[in-house]
């Protein structure tokens, strides 16, 4: 299994999402990075944000290109593994009017504003990606790893 993930695992996952017509926002490592402009740090895995009601398309489509299951807490999130493209982790996100929500292990659900929900540039390709107000949020609320910290550094390094 490859140790991290690298762009063109990331422009392939990207690009089938946007081959499947799924909305989506690329999240995590590779978001803030993406934000920051330019990649800092090796990435164990893509995290990506998309629409719940696509959940059985994504999940179709990852087994056909050789994606395992590895960790299934959905409607929460999953993590799939690859022998090629490592590893990717995805979460639903229910999109409603003004809301979008993902669903809480313990009952009910977090709802964001549509602020957290946006696009950037990377290396010339518009991107959707969370927002820096959303990456800081979705970066606390738990203890922080190494490249948690790592990526909080770097949004404190980006200008609004």
């Amino acid at each position: 299994m490859s140790a991290c993930t690298t762009r063109e695992n990331l422009w392939k996952i990207l690009d089938l999402f946007e081959e499947l017509s799924v909305t989506c926002w690329l999240d995590g490592g590779w978001g803030v990075d993406a934000l920051y402009g330019k990649q800092t740090r090796d990435h164990r895995d893509i995290d990506i944000n998309f629409d719940a009601a696509k959940t059985q398309d994504v999940l179709t489509a990852l087994q056909d290109l050789g994606y395992v299951l590895d960790t299934d807490w959905l409607p929460v999130r999953a993590e799939f593994s690859h022998p090629e493209m490592g590893f990717l982790d995805i979460h639903p996100f229910v999109i409603e009017e003004g809301t979008v929500k993902q669903a809480n292990p313990e009952g009910g659900y977090w709802v964001f504003p549509p602020e957290f929900f946006g696009t950037t540039v990377f290396e010339g390709r518009e991107i959707p990606c969370i927002s820096l107000e959303g990456q800081k949020v979705f970066h606390s609320g738990y203890e922080p790893r190494e490249t948690d910290l790592h990526d909080i550094r770097i949004l404190d390094m980006i200008r609004k």
